[in-house]
């Protein structure tokens, strides 16, 4: 079941970036935010019919953002989120006291990317989307094979420094063959960004488990037969894709 699922995801996936026009495609991400957003919204504690509401605001503020412009902005506020507000979170660790704040948590890890998947091309999307599943698997592989080291025990007790290096090590070897592929492009700029994107990806991972965690649920929701939810298929892309569409126009060029 979970590998038809995952068929039927890329399978729809695919379908949407290369069959539907902008506008439309535009759409089917405002759709996968509003369940995401509903996702989130009941980690956070919040009721069906708020939670739905909680959910229809993100839309809005995306819709609102994509139609004013200056998505840039957006990019540059969720790195910004993601660099510097999200380590320290986990640092302190995410309890149910910070509800409130988790809440509003929401809009920077989800209105940014549903930007960038609107706003990068469908193939700089999939190769996007690409380095952050390399990321997962490579560090599932490697932790698997040399894990000792608990990265962040209370939250993930899976995760291991040992399998973090190796999904950084998988992408930076990822970003290296499209570089190479691409022809013109700004190594040191593509190096940094593809190691970051890497880093990102697990805070992205681990932020969602951490809010998972103090709602005491195993998944964000039950709609993706041997997935979970909507939220357990994107949370390392939140923190990656902004930053992408962000570097992306710096990385291609060259010098």
């Amino acid at each position: 079941m979970r590998v038809g699922t995952a068929a039927a995801l890329l399978a729809g996936l695919l379908a949407a970036l290369f069959l539907l026009p902008q506008a439309a495609f535009a759409v089917v991400v405002a759709a996968v935010l509003l369940l995401a957003g509903a996702e989130w919204a009941r980690l956070c504690g919040l009721r069906q019919g708020v939670a739905w509401a909680y959910a229809g605001s993100v839309v809005l503020a995306y819709a609102a953002w994509a139609y004013a412009g200056r998505v840039d902005l957006a990019f540059g506020l969720s790195a910004l989120f993601w660099i510097a507000v999200v380590p320290a979170w986990l640092g302190r660790g995410v309890g149910a006291r910070q509800t409130p704040w988790l809440s509003l948590a929401g809009f920077p890890v989800l209105v940014p990317a549903g930007l960038a998947m609107i706003a990068l091309r469908p193939g700089e999307l999939l190769l996007v989307l690409g380095g952050v599943w390399i990321a997962d698997t490579a560090a599932y592989f490697t932790g698997r094979a040399w894990g000792r080291r608990k990265l962040a025990p209370s939250i993930s007790p899976g995760k291991t420094w040992e399998g973090a290096i190796g999904g950084v090590a998988g992408v930076l070897a990822y970003a290296a063959i499209c570089g190479l592929l691409a022809g013109e492009v700004r190594w040191a700029i593509l190096v940094g960004a593809a190691a970051l994107l890497a880093v990102l990806s697990i805070y992205g991972d681990l932020f969602e488990s951490a809010l998972k965690r103090q709602a005491g649920r195993k998944d964000s929701g039950t709609l993706l037969p041997g997935h979970g939810g909507v939220l357990d298929r994107v949370d390392s892309a939140t923190a990656a894709l902004p930053l992408a569409a962000l570097a992306l126009p710096w990385i291609v060029g060259g010098d």
